[in-house]
């Protein structure tokens, strides 16, 4: 057994300046990675900035970055990142803007070689990386992944380097903005983490401690998600310090977990489904969960990982997906495209310790 966790991680408030000497030491100009809307709306974009300017640093901003990064968006970073000359880079946002910093800054640091090194088994170096999550969502800020959309292939697929951030500084501030859609999305996404995790063939009593940490700060905060969706409005209406609080960390440890085992079906189930039908990542897998719970052949397992959530069964739990989520309908076509894809992706199937035919995939599907 193993715990690697090499990543600095500071959570407070006001964490981007109380900490802006150890962002400024990782280089002399950075290049802060983006969206267009929501690091401006919640504020995270102007702290680095101002972090920046307090200690000398200099910086550019790429804020072109969309839900679910493309690889030609990467290098189109990685162009503007060379003609500024950068040394380090920051991903501000949710997972597309965290994943998309760190397979730009291997692109950055590889000026000589194209985008086919980013699914390539090489020793490329990478640029040092620092992320400013702000959603509870991919734990992207402690993962060594970097999840890219390919539009040859209609699908998406982590880039073949494990990259580190070297400094993660989370602040559960950055949330309040946030829609209720995205805010239940995103955690979605991180109680997924959460549970692929702790039904994995990579599982251990070492790193399960971050699966069980997460699965009971969700249990805290799943009453108040329920009546986000029920009433609507801004989550800050609904949700307080603390919940914002426990969200974030669910989502960092959430991270943690995956660092150690990585995902497995309902992940990759749900990467046709969002590019195909454009189902946010968070509501495509977990609408994969409840089949995923049902048909996972170690029922004490299953019922230890329910346990820990305050469910009393899976019946329980869809129940609340349900109404949390919504229903997909998914055609039968892209549906049998879906599990076909499955059947052939051998990183996912391995990660699932037992065996799995398309008969049982097909009912994942509600």
């Amino acid at each position: 057994m193993q715990i690697y966790m090499p990543t600095n991680v500071y959570s407070e408030d006001n964490c981007v300046m109380n900490h802006r000497k150890e962002l400024a030491a990782l280089g002399k100009k950075a290049l802060l990675v983006t969206g267009k809307h929501s690091s401006r709306a919640n504020g995270s974009l102007e702290d680095v900035k101002n972090a920046l300017q307090k200690t000398g640093t200099a910086y550019a901003v790429f804020d072109k970055i969309e839900e679910n990064p493309s690889i030609e968006t990467v290098m189109q970073a990685r162009e503007f990142g060379i003609e500024e000359n950068v040394d380090f880079v920051i991903g501000i946002g949710g997972g597309s803007p965290m994943d998309a910093a760190k397979a730009i800054a291997l692109m950055v640091a590889n000026p000589g070689e194209d985008e086919s090194i980013l699914y390539e088994a090489h020793e490329f170096e990478a640029l040092p990386v620092a992320e400013v999550p702000t959603t509870a969502g991919t734990g992207s800020e402690v993962t060594p992944y970097a999840i890219l959309t390919i539009h040859a292939r209609r699908t998406k697929q982590s880039i073949s380097y494990r990259i580190y951030p070297v400094l993660a500084l989370i602040d559960s501030r950055y949330l309040k903005t946030e829609s209720v859609d995205t805010l239940i999305n995103t955690t979605v996404d991180a109680l997924a983490h959460l549970i692929e995790s702790y039904l994995n063939t990579n599982a251990n009593s070492y790193n399960r401690m971050y699966s069980e940490k997460g699965l009971r700060l969700f249990a805290k905060v799943k009453d108040d998600l329920l009546q986000c969706r029920r009433f609507g409005g801004e989550p800050k209406q609904t949700l307080s310090d603390e919940a914002f609080d426990m969200l974030m960390q669910m989502s960092a440890t959430a991270g943690m977990a995956i660092t150690h085992t990585s995902t497995s079906l309902p992940h990759g189930l749900s990467y046709a489904v969002t590019y195909e039908m454009g189902v946010p990542h968070g509501k495509a897998v977990g609408i994969f969960l409840p089949g995923f719970l049902a048909y996972y052949e170690e029922k004490e397992d299953v019922r230890a990982a329910l346990r820990q959530m305050c469910f009393a069964s899976v019946d329980d739990f869809t129940g609340y997906l349900d109404e949390l989520l919504g229903k997909v309908e998914i055609a039968d076509d892209l549906w049998k495209k879906d599990v076909e894809m499955i059947m052939e992706n051998q990183a996912k199937l391995k990660n699932y310790p037992f065996t799995m035919d398309e008969g049982t995939l097909y009912k994942f599907r509600r």
